[in-house]
């Protein structure tokens, strides 16, 4: 797989070594379309017979972003998740479910307009940008999942 020899380029270039470990990190997630967290990658890295411990994982997840090959992403799960940055569509945007967290990915031109608008108004040059929306997917609405508002409330109104 190409991507697992650009990877293994970095290492060398950075005076790693390229370990059998290291590499089996890097093929579950360049073999993923998906949004993994280390329980996902551990998990996956079980099911095809690799002993791989998380601090291993984790270790080699921060020296894939630091390559500039994987991105970390925070979605409020309170982990982080993991998606490499070599799919078809390198500039998407997410939808998160808060209940199930699900991740689902979408492109907009028309983002992509605005922040090139919003850029241009304030003589800035965007090198990159994040946007998530999260809610809840149809599968949890069709469920009957609400989320209730959690802001301030009047005080006279609880009278």
């Amino acid at each position: 797989m190409p991507f697992i020899q650009l990877f293994e380029r970095y290492l060398r270039e950075q005076g790693l070594p390229v370990t059998q470990q290291r590499t089996a990190v890097a093929d579950i997630v360049f073999s993923s379309a998906g949004h993994l967290s280390v329980d996902d990658i551990e998990q996956r890295l079980r099911e095809s017979g690799e002993r791989i411990g998380k601090a291993t994982i984790y270790r080699t997840l921060d020296l894939l972003v630091k390559s500039g090959l994987v991105d970390e992403r925070d979605f409020g799960e309170g982990f982080k998740r993991y998606e490499h940055l070599l799919h078809r569509q390198p500039v998407h945007q997410h939808l998160v479910c808060l209940e199930c967290g699900k991740v689902i990915e979408f492109r907009s031109d028309e983002l992509e307009r605005i922040q090139d608008q919003v850029a241009a108004t304030h003589d800035f040059a965007p090198n990159r940008h994040r946007f998530e929306i999260y809610g809840l997917c149809h599968e949890c609405r069709q469920a009957g999942v609400t989320i209730p508002y959690e802001g301030l409330t009047c005080p006279i109104e609880k009278m």
